[in-house]
């Protein structure tokens, strides 16, 4: 399917990072309280980190609505996460632990995987999903240290966080992976953030071979363009007006369209599955 035209679907705006999803305009959609869940992670215990908005806060949700017990990892937006967890303990009755920290940084990772565990004892469903970008023209305006942090966030703890918890997981666990369209079509202004999400894909692949013998999966999802406190806490105000417009769809997806894969993904439903990406995308044709 060819792309269509840059258009405004929405308010021009613009945030600080890392952006605040009660700022945005129009507000994302994360869940659909009419639809009602069928236990498909009864029990479970599921680690999302990047849970307190957009895609990780529509997962945690769902996940919350099936059955499970959650934990959130988060930089620093402590009212977006403490209203995802109200939602979570107040109107699907589950229990949900925040854990703040940059986990661009090893020691933080160990320390939250170390929190889940004295909380809940084990972890059953690790979902890597934090991740920034910088938009730059040209490859020379990318800094060293924009280049070091989005390498840190967006892959490095992917790595550290899988580490400490897999000792934790027992067979029948799995692990979900969030990558990008941009792994795939490459992203002409956002070279290093396309490049770790391409690590990402590589990544995901080579852990669900290793892990097969211990019986846990290892998958990913790659979203196309997503309506999330990432993106006018990281793009231009004008750019943020069009974000998602040049999609099949001519629009950007919500948070809540994109979590079913990631259930489908941590439930029994994909038990013969690993190794693999689903792609959310709005339509843009991926072989890969």
């Amino acid at each position: 399917m060819q792309a269509k035209t840059k258009k405004k679907i929405r308010k021009p705006q613009h945030q600080t990072r890392p952006g605040s999803e009660k700022k945005m305009h129009p507000l994302p959609v994360f869940d659909y309280p009419e639809k009602i869940g069928s236990n498909k992670l009864k029990d479970k215990i599921a680690f999302i980190s990047g849970g307190d908005s957009g895609i990780g806060k529509a997962t945690a949700i769902l996940f919350a609505k099936e059955g499970a017990d959650i934990a959130i990892s988060y930089l620093n937006e402590h009212i977006d996460a403490r209203a995802t967890q109200q939602i979570i303990q107040k109107q699907y009755k589950r229990n949900c632990l925040l854990v703040p920290g940059n986990i661009g940084v090893e020691a933080n990772c160990k320390s939250a995987v170390r929190k889940v565990i004295k909380q809940f004892g084990r972890i059953d469903i690790l979902v890597n999903n934090a991740g920034l970008h910088y938009e730059n023209k040209t490859l020379e305006e990318l800094t060293t240290r924009e280049l070091i942090k989005t390498f840190e966030t967006n892959i490095f703890s992917f790595f550290w966080i899988t580490k400490a918890a897999l000792r934790y997981m027992k067979k029948g666990s799995c692990i979900i992976n969030t990558a990008s369209v941009t792994a795939y079509r490459g992203s002409p202004a956002l070279i290093d953030y396309a490049a770790t999400k391409g690590a990402i894909v590589s990544f995901t692949r080579s852990l669900s071979t290793n892990l097969l013998k211990k019986g846990i999966r290892v998958n990913g999802v790659a979203p196309g363009p997503v309506w999330t406190p990432l993106i006018p806490s990281s793009l231009p105000a004008g750019k943020t007006a069009m974000h998602g417009s040049t999609a099949p769809m001519a629009r950007s997806g919500e948070p809540v369209e994109i979590a079913p894969s990631y259930l489908f993904l941590a439930c029994g439903d994909s038990s013969y599955m690993t190794g693999q990406f689903l792609h959310p995308n709005g339509g843009e044709i991926i072989n890969g």
